[in-house]
């Protein structure tokens, strides 16, 4: 036989006196939908609603292209520390180490074009890292149109059309601030194994291997390296590896395939450092849809 049903308290719960404290609400879960268009030069659209997260140290192959939609996002570049306020677009060069946080208990919502260098060179890297926060309204709304345009498939000719006016705006603006002085390149040997690391991505290799090969002492390996570039030899490499992630969940391979051919150890691995680095699983990435 079913069980009976349960049956209504004779008496409802008593209502909260007034004045009586009320358990905190909890945060809205973290959204995301990430896709890559038919548009050239564009390597993914990503939207996000963070509430909580906070994204490590960590470095792209392409450029970030940002706008925030609602609150706002903390972080450091290049030992700086930056923000979003309202009408900024801000652009993260390649290669450069950045973090980022909510910058208010309300969280942000963001939108995100990753752009390779077809779209900005490796030559206004340093104009980007010394000011990559732009004021400026008519690019924010060419952004967001760019935007609107990626979420209707069939309009990637109207996307791409509206991404080479921002693009020349952004060149425009990263020009216009005179000669950047050049960046420096690390010292001789972190650039060395730099080198070395995104030639092994996905193979990796060890602190002795890479000493063997750049005749230095481990130990000396990882504090010119952390130096140079504000972040450690394996936490680049991690964040390489979830860069290589991304973009094979986008071209719809299952998450175990990647985490093999992205260069982690398991699918366990993979997720771990891709939650770290993305805020979401690596399913719940791959399962996303465009808004």
């Amino acid at each position: 036989m079913p069980a009976p049903a349960s049956q209504p308290p004779a008496f409802p719960p008593p209502a909260p006196s007034p004045g009586a404290s009320q358990p905190p609400a909890a945060p809205p879960p973290a959204t995301v939908s990430a896709w890559r268009p038919s548009v050239p030069g564009v390597v993914e659209v990503f939207h996000a609603r963070f509430t909580e997260y906070a994204y490590p140290m960590h470095v792209h192959d392409a450029w970030t292209l940002l706008i925030v939609d609602s609150g706002a996002v903390r972080y450091d570049l290049d030992r700086h520390e930056h923000g979003t306020p309202d009408d900024t677009v801000t652009l993260l060069p390649p290669h450069v180490p950045h973090n980022g946080e909510p910058a208010t208990a309300e969280g942000f919502r963001k939108r995100v074009l990753y752009l390779d260098s077809s779209r900005l060179g490796d030559d206004l890297i340093g104009a980007a890292v010394d000011r990559p926060d732009l004021r400026d309204p008519l690019l924010r709304r060419r952004v967001g149109q760019v935007h609107s345009a990626l979420v209707r498939p069939g309009d990637e000719l109207e996307a791409e059309s509206r991404l080479t006016l921002v693009g020349e705006r952004l060149r425009e603006h990263l020009r216009s601030r005179g000669p950047a002085a050049p960046r420096r390149p690390g010292p001789v040997l972190a650039r060395r194994l730099r080198e070395l690391l995104d030639a092994r991505v996905t193979d990796g290799l060890t602190l002795a291997e890479a000493g063997a090969e750049l005749s230095a002492h481990p130990a000396h390996l990882v504090r010119a390296f952390s130096t140079a570039y504000g972040i450690p030899p394996h936490q680049y490499l991690m964040s390489r590896r979830v860069g290589l992630a991304r973009r094979l969940l986008l071209e719809g391979w299952p998450p175990g395939d990647v985490a093999a051919a992205a260069g982690f150890y398991d699918q366990a691995h993979l997720t771990r450092h891709f939650r770290r680095l993305v805020g979401v699983t690596p399913g719940r990435y791959r399962s996303a849809e465009r808004p």
